[in-house]
């Protein structure tokens, strides 16, 4: 199975073609493509497939959805550990 997983833009490399951004998946850094939301800020959030950002998503609805993952275990049975140790961020984040 493939998750579109969100995470938060932590930079944008304006001048690439396509345009593209690293996105935080808490704590877990990967470039992804950024064209289908062109107007993204630094420190919003994406849910991202396949290397694709597919549209912004806001901080709430992205918390909620790794901790959803993990509940369900998905994040590991995807990912590995660094992914669940995003979604037991996030949730930390949260309880704040």
């Amino acid at each position: 199975m493939c998750l579109a997983v969100p995470g938060r833009v932590v930079s944008i490399d304006a001048t690439a073609d396509p345009l593209t951004g690293m996105i935080d998946f808490g704590g877990v850094q990967k470039q992804a493509c950024l064209e289908y939301v062109s107007d993204v800020r630094v420190g919003e959030y994406v849910i991202v497939h396949v290397g694709f950002a597919l549209q912004k998503l806001d901080e709430e609805s992205a918390l909620a959805s790794l901790r959803l993952f993990e509940e369900l275990g998905l994040l590991e049975e995807e990912f590995g550990d660094a992914w669940q140790q995003a979604a037991r961020q996030a949730e930390e984040k949260e309880a704040r």
